[in-house]
């Protein structure tokens, strides 16, 4: 079909409407110190959004490059609706800080300035000043002798506007920058958090001796994404700039974030040195640096105020008296993370580690946690003599220190390690076990949409497989020899891969559904949606009456119309935990279930190696079934798309029943749990299951 640019959304402006209902979780029947993790999320998300996405479209704009989206915006075009977003949204932020932190207050925890402080808690931060905070503070004078400093990327500092003691008329101007080893906050009581700036401002003269202190002024830097990238985000602006644009600003400042009412002066010195434009300075009437209010989620004193914790489960065939491998041996199993324990992915690895009979443990590491009980069991196995080869992608952003030290050990340890594809990423989660039975080879798999980290499990919501099969040996097996050796046929038999296959292979699908009309349907639950192809593909199907509903929690550039996408529903759901599965229904295709490691975007089908595996035993795609039919009906966690790219609630009706899918999931898997420990009769939790699900 022919396709022009009003059939897409924006990308970045899909990602900031992706932010907001994030934000908007602080309008919801929380607790308070969950609506306080969500601010922080939304402030963590936009730091990088700034630092990758709005620097790389400035680094666009400065080297003349007009490259448009799909939605042919140009980059200036986009950055204008960016910072009006943006600019908007603040005053937002801001209302819920302020009404939240009122809130908290009435519960008898409290963020308080010094100033706020008795003379008690006063004498007790200048304590902690002088004994924890003056040793490691940086003071910095600029003038003709002192150039202005080198601040890296979301430096926190107090500008200071001082003048001599002596001569009140010799003004000058300097800053105090806060280091990243202090706290956040300074718990000078069990429930008052004094913001560490605050004290710092307090003691500012003595920071300056001979200066008396005019005005101060607290700040925070985002730099370019080329200095520090938090995330993969900037894989595409990348590939266009290193497509012949020479023109490079490394590191500079691409946004200042400073306390409202703050002194013109100081206002003029900091954007003489810094020359940012005026659109991307953000003045804040709350405390900056929000992101490290984890600091006070974490008061163990007021749980209270947080969700109910969950404990995943762990369920048949796992648990039972049985090896992992006896488990696999019996059947296929899918597990639904968090829901269900993560703990059979790191036994996987562990009996694997000490089995006799296993020869051989392959896998990929994507991003790893910094105690990693999973690589110290790939280390153990090393130093017991079996054969290791992991993939440790050292281009996973953010993570690549971490990831280079565990390599190292692996290496220590005698393990072979493979550093990454020339020109892609490895993104695809898998990991294969051989063990030798006599004179035969039997191998065993695991292959997931997410991380082998058992920190991130427990709070993103993934899916994992574990099979034996014997079609998935020979797959993983060549997937691993592409890894580690030289291979022009990067393509597979019954899993797909990209770059090569995955793309090809939904488009295949789509089109299968296309030819049956209004008998066709297609679910899709994944991060984001944006490859042009691809939605262009579901266009065509849904004018031909495919019914496709899409499940999609971040970015979506597909747009809903009543001409050409009328079939076409799209949905997110933010909630407890992060959606990060992705799992794919096409209901004429054989098999018609898969997960996947990858989302619908240029970067994950084009540029990077992913897995996409088929779900072939019946089992497993009941389960799949269940999670996809339960999403579809939540009318709790879920935003429905329009054609202008806005997200709305769908209001309840009169008697209908609220349905929290993460919350139903919670309450099914321990029923599920608990009736077994009741009766050992999996039979009776099956049927449990399907009652529960049949009920939402």
């Amino acid at each position: 079909m022919q396709t022009n640019p009003d059939m897409f959304l924006n990308r970045e402006l899909s990602w900031l409407r992706f932010n907001s209902r994030v934000l908007d979780q602080c309008s919801k029947n929380l607790p308070l110190l969950e609506k306080l993790k969500f601010i922080a999320i939304y402030c963590t998300n936009l730091d990088e959004f700034y630092m990758i996405r709005v620097a790389g479209l400035k680094q666009l704009l400065l080297a003349g490059v007009n490259i448009s989206s799909s939605d042919e915006m140009s980059p200036l075009m986009q950055l204008k609706e960016i910072r009006t977003y943006i600019h908007k949204e603040k005053e937002l932020l801001e209302s819920y800080f302020k009404r939240i932190t009122a809130e908290l207050a009435k519960e008898n925890l409290f963020i308080k300035n010094y100033e706020e402080l008795d003379e008690k808690l006063k004498l007790k931060c200048d304590e902690y000043f002088f004994s924890n905070i003056f040793p490691v503070i940086v003071p910095i004078a600029v003038d003709a002798t002192h150039p202005f400093p080198h601040l890296n990327n979301l430096s926190f500092a107090l500008a200071v506007k001082i003048c001599d003691k002596m001569d009140t008329k010799l003004i000058k101007f300097g800053m105090i920058r806060i280091p990243r080893v202090l706290p956040r906050f300074y718990e000078v009581s069990s429930n008052i958090y004094v913001p560490i700036e605050s004290i710092v401002q307090k003691h500012a003269e003595e920071i300056f001796p001979g200066y008396k202190l005019l005005s101060s002024a607290a700040f925070r830097v985002t730099r370019n994404a080329d200095i520090v990238i938090e995330e993969e985000e900037a894989d595409d602006f990348m590939m266009i700039l290193e497509q012949g644009l020479k023109l490079r600003r490394k590191g500079a400042f691409v946004r200042l974030q400073i306390q409202k009412g703050a002194d013109e002066q100081i206002v003029e010195f900091l954007n003489t040195h810094m020359q940012i434009f005026p659109k991307d300075m953000y003045e804040y009437s709350i405390l900056l640096n929000l992101p490290n209010l984890w600091q006070i989620v974490g008061n163990k004193a007021f749980t209270h105020l947080l969700s109910p914790l969950y404990i995943p489960k762990v369920l048949p065939p796992f648990g039972e008296n049985l090896s992992i491998f006896e488990a696999i041996d019996k059947e296929n199993v899918l597990i639904i993370q968090p829901f269900e324990s993560f703990d059979p992915v790191y036994q996987f690895i562990k009996e694997a580690s000490k089995d006799p009979e296993v020869i051989s443990i392959r896998m990929t590491l994507y991003r790893v946690e910094k105690n990693s009980n999973i690589v110290q069991a790939l280390i153990d196995a090393a130093n017991g003599g079996k054969q290791v080869t992991v993939m440790v992608e050292l281009k996973a952003r953010f993570d690549e220190e971490n990831n280079l030290h565990w390599a190292k050990a692996l290496e220590n340890a005698g393990a072979h390690v493979v550093y990454g594809i020339t020109g892609f990423k490895v993104h695809a989660k898998v990991s294969q076990v051989i063990r030798k039975q006599g004179d035969k080879l039997k191998f065993y798999m695991h292959l997931s949409t997410g991380n082998y980290n058992a920190s991130s499990a427990k709070i993103y919501t993934d899916v994992s497989y574990f099979t034996n099969k014997s079609e998935f040996a020979v797959d993983t097996t060549s997937f691993f020899h592409i890894l580690s050796g030289f291979s022009k046929e990067r393509r597979l038999k019954t899993l797909t891969m990209s770059p090569n296959q995955i793309k090809e292979k939904i488009l295949e699908m789509i089109h299968v559904e296309s030819s049956k009309g209004s008998q066709g349907v297609i679910v899709a639950k994944m991060n984001s949606l944006v490859d042009p192809d691809v939605i262009e593909a579901l266009y065509e199907a849904s004018i031909k009456g495919v019914q496709i509903d899409l499940i999609i929690r971040g970015i979506c550039c597909l747009k809903p119309d009543e001409e050409y996408s009328k079939n076409i529903r799209v949905r997110s759901i933010i909630g407890k935990y992060l959606e990060h599965a992705r799992i794919f229904y096409f209901k004429h295709s054989t098999p018609n279930y898969f997960i996947s490691s990858a989302d619908w975007m240029p970067r994950n089908l084009e540029r990077r190696l992913e897995l996409m595996t088929p779900i072939f035993d019946e089992k497993s795609k009941a389960k799949l079934a269940q999670i996809l039919r339960l999403q579809l009906s939540d009318n709790v966690l879920a935003y429905e798309l329009d054609n202008k790219g806005e997200y709305h609630k769908r209001k309840l009706k009169e008697k209908e029943k609220a349905i929290d899918s993460q919350q139903v999931l919670e309450e099914y898997i321990s029923k599920i749990y608990k009736t077994l420990k009741k009766d050992t009769d999996e039979n009776k939790a099956i049927q449990l299951s399907s009652k529960l699900f049949k009920e939402n």
